[in-house]
């Protein structure tokens, strides 16, 4: 059942700032029989503008097989408000534990221009499957 899936990335651009996600499940970090799954989530910034940008906040919504949602917020990721300079991406990788064997993500982050102009970027939803769930055909 510790098959590896196939490895999807998720993309999505907004105001010139392009973010991609990685998801992987961690069979080595979960116990099915104790309804804990983890998964490694790899996030690529990158910055196709001409303005240096600032991440600020992120807000996540992490949603579970069952539809349990829970909303995260803070500021930076990973302890950083990362400067992004035109050109130049950001790379991190975070995780998350579900209750269930599949569920989504989806987010956005809360940038700065540098010259006080804020705007929200999107995290594209991804999906967070593991091999212990249950397939069905519609």
């Amino acid at each position: 059942m510790d098959r590896p899936g196939p490895i999807m990335k998720y993309e999505a651009v907004t105001h010139d700032i392009r973010v991609a996600v990685e998801p992987k499940f961690l069979a080595d970090q979960s116990s099915p029989q104790h309804s804990h799954y983890v998964w490694a989530y790899s996030v690529e910034i990158e910055n196709l503008g001409v303005r240096p940008v600032q991440l600020i906040n992120r807000y996540w919504c992490i949603t579970d097989a069952n539809g349990r949602r829970e909303e995260v917020r803070g500021p930076g990721v990973v302890g950083e408000q990362p400067l992004i300079a035109p050109g130049r991406r950001f790379e991190y990788t975070s995780g998350a534990p579900l209750k269930t064997p599949s569920g989504i993500m989806s987010g956005r982050y809360e940038m700065d221009d540098r010259n006080g102009g804020r705007f929200e970027v999107e995290i594209p939803a991804f999906s967070l499957d593991s091999p212990h769930q249950t397939i069905q055909l519609n």
